[in-house]
This record gives C-alpha cells, structure tokens and sequence, in this order.
C-alpha cells in the first residue's frame, strides 16, 4: 500500500463525510420542529405558526437536498477508496445500508411532496401525518447510519470466516455495545444544531428588520428546546464517555492527554500534546478529575497512550477536537440558558425584544452546532485509528489501490465544489431570512378538499 495513497483516500473520505453530516445534522431535528409549528397552528388556527412552519419548511427542503446529494456521492466512495471493506464487511455493512433505503429514504421521497405542496390539496390530518413521517423518516435514516457506525466502533454479533465478517446475531449487530449512546449523543445534537440555527436565523431577522409573526414563535420554539435539551447532552456525553472508555480506552486517553497509565488522572485543560516526546507541554491540569469523570472515582485508573504502542490514533487531532466540542458546547449551554431566562421573563409578550448584543451573539452562533457537530465526529472517527472495525481490521487493509494523481484530483474537485456549495447555501439562508415572503393564508385551489376531510 502507496502511503500516500492511505492518506489521500483519508481525507477524500473524512472531506465527504463532514460536508454531507453537516445537513442531516439540521433536517433530522428541524423536521420534529416542522410538525410542532404545524400541529400548534392545527391546535390555535394561530397564523404566525403557519408562518413559522412554511419559511422553515423550504430551508429543510434546501438542506434535504444537499444532505441526499451529497450523501449518494460519499456510498460510492465505499467502492472507489475503501474496496477492501466492502469485500470484508458487505454482508453486515450492506444490509444496514440497505435498510436504511428501504425504512428510511422511500418514507421521506414518498411524503415529503405531500409536506412541501400539500396544503389546500389534502387535509390538515393528512399534511400534519406527512410531517410527522417525513420526521420519522430522517431518524430511522440516522437510527441505521449509526448502528453501521457503532459496530465498527464496538463490533458485536458476528464471526470471521475466511476473512469475511459474518452476521450471527442481527440484534447484536443492530444494537452493538456504543450504539444507544452514539444514537442518543447524534438525536441530541442535531437538536442543538437546528435550535440554534433557527434562533440564530430568526435573530438576524430581528436585527435586519424582517421578522415576520412566525419569527417570534420559531425562536422562542428553539431557544427553550436548547436551553432543556443542553444539560441532556452533557449527560449523555458523560455515559458515552464511560462506554468509550470500557470499549476504546486508547481513545479516551488520547482525547485526555494522558500517556502513562495512572490512579487519580489529572484532567488537562489545555496542552500541546507531543507524540514523539510522548508529552503533552504546557499542560494546565486539575488534579484526579479526569479519574474522577471518566471512572466517577478519585483514585480510578485510566490507561494512558504508551499502553497501546501501535493501536492508538493520533493524539493532537483528537484531544484539540474534543477541547472544541467540549468548549463550544459550554458555550451553547450559557447562551441558550440566558436566551431562556430572558425569554421567560416576557412570556406573556406576543413578540420577542432582546437587547441587540445578544441578538448578534444568536446570530454569530447559527451555525456553532456544526462547529461542535464536526468536532466531535473527528473524535469519534480519528479516534477510532488505525482501525476500521475496531481491533479487527486496520484502516490500510481497505484502501485503494488506485494511484495518487487520481485520488488527488478528485479530491481537489470534491473540495472546490463543496465549497461553492457551502458558500452558497450560507448565503442562501441569508437572503432567506431578510426577504421572507408574504405567506398568503388563504388556501390555494383545492382547500375544499381539506374542509371536507379528504
């Protein structure tokens, strides 16, 4: 195997995955806001929920979009840059894949027309049915993602016959050890991620002067889920944590800093981790907390990186990724918790009025869920090196063959055109949200059909 040939395919593989995760990231938790806005409206014949429901409704259909697209692009790379797992794990790896067409993409292509241009042609029951499996649809997209996901990470319910993994038990396989953690952590922050997005979106309406009366309802409807949803993330983390640690301790000790196996393990706040001094310099530390996090015990003994001499990833990219998720996740849980407080404070007041600093900090923050999003996918997934299926099958058993030119431009040709489409979707939300249009709140044709139950 051409070495660089590995690392090229790496990044072909790791610039794929974190452009498309970004927009499932959104739609998975922004379509359950969709079906709230739309069964509140169903509830109070209030118009400002219609509102709020139609203008998010076509960025979740623009963010859809680019999550399908890109996600079609990243299933061939299981051929073109990673042969060798497909040919070890195809009869595991395929089927999930598999079932998340079959459960999944077929319930969001067959109703999310009926969401998008239903009104006036159907039923209120019927549009509001049709949200709600459009929702469900994108969390069994992200139920069987995760498990394939998990299983590699924690492979469960299977055996190896002449070098191929063969399924033994599918609930093991489904339900391997990390996966209700992985599962929970994913729900949870793609909860944050839509939360703030819409509070960052409505924000900037708020400051630009183009709030409309759903803006009102859809930011005081983010703001509230973040600030309940946040401390549940951190908990949940804390459980991840300790599977990690029970099924990954080279990751955890990796993401800590820590290179001797030790009793009551500082935490290290910050450092510049040196993997050939095996040292972490200028290390600011707090004495036993991380035996104390990672094991809730003072004295616990966490094993540290020079126990897994040429099966542990690399160090620096994981422990500055988790300082981010961690710090930008902080900072998530402080806005949303003053928002709330602030917003509670004028609950009985038909319309948001925050001072203009922190709506500038709620829009700055749009898009803080990707940052943490991203970080903490590179914790997982490089932290997860040299391995593929984690003990059993090392990351440059699966590479291509293909030369390095090649990979090279099509990497570079991935890179300019996900760039042009990131730059364009941020802008395209911006223009969104300064030029919402009127929603008209008379039905179009066909609303009789809607009246009549149809």
């Amino acid at each position: 195997m051409d070495l660089d040939a590995l690392i090229l395919s790496r990044i072909h593989f790791a610039a794929n995955i974190s452009f498309h995760i970004l927009f499932p990231t959104i739609t998975i938790a922004l379509c359950w806001f969709l079906l709230f806005f739309r069964w509140r409206f169903a509830r109070t014949q209030d118009q400002a929920w219609e509102e709020a429901y139609y203008f998010w409704t076509k960025v979740f259909a623009l963010t859809f979009a680019l999550g399908v697209v890109s996600g079609i692009v990243m299933s061939f790379q299981f051929g073109t840059n990673w042969p060798g797992f497909m040919e070890r794990t195809g009869n595991i790896s395929g089927p999930l894949l598999g079932y998340e067409v079959l459960t999944a993409f077929f319930l969001e292509a067959s109703f999310l027309g009926i969401m998008l241009f239903g009104r006036g042609r159907v039923s209120e029951r019927v549009h509001l049915i049709a949200t709600f499996l459009v929702a469900f649809g994108t969390t069994m997209s992200a139920f069987w993602i995760l498990s394939l996901n998990s299983w590699m990470h924690t492979p469960a319910g299977f055996e190896i016959v002449n070098g191929q993994f063969i399924p033994t038990d599918w609930l093991a396989v489904v339900f391997n050890p990390s996966f209700p953690y992985r599962f929970s952590h994913k729900l949870l922050a793609s909860a944050l991620t839509a939360s703030f997005l819409i509070a960052g979106l409505c924000a900037w309406q708020l400051l630009k002067g183009s709030a409309t009366r759903g803006t009102h309802k859809a930011m005081r409807a983010a703001v509230f889920t973040a600030a309940c949803v946040m401390p549940l993330q951190f908990l949940v983390g804390d459980m991840h944590g300790l599977n990690t640690l029970e099924h990954q301790p080279a990751k955890v000790a990796a993401m800590e800093g820590i290179w001797e196996t030790e009793r009551g393990a500082p935490l290290t706040l910050f450092g510049i981790p040196d993997q050939e001094a095996r040292t972490t310099h200028f290390a600011v530390k707090i004495p036993k907390v991380a035996s104390l996090i990672l094991t809730h015990e003072l004295d616990g003994e966490v094993k540290g990186i020079n126990e897994f001499e040429g099966a542990h990833p690399p160090v620096a990219p994981v422990f500055y990724a988790f300082r981010v998720m961690v710090g930008v996740g902080s900072l998530m849980l402080l806005v949303a918790g003053f928002t709330a407080w602030r917003l509670w404070r004028q609950r009985r007041q038909p319309e948001v009025t925050l001072p203009k600093p922190l709506l500038w900090v709620l829009s700055g923050m749009a898009f803080s869920g990707w940052v943490a999003t991203l970080a903490g996918w590179y914790v997982t997934e490089i932290g997860r090196q040299p391995f593929l299926v984690y003990g059993l099958m090392r990351t440059n058993e699966a590479a291509t063959t293909l030369p390095p030119p090649y990979i090279a431009l099509t990497l570079t040709a991935y890179l300019v055109v996900y760039g042009l489409l990131l730059v364009t979707y941020v802008g395209v939300l911006k223009y969104m949200a300064e030029h919402p249009k009127e929603h008209r709140h008379d039905a179009p044709t066909g609303a009789l059909l809607g009246k009549a139950g149809v």
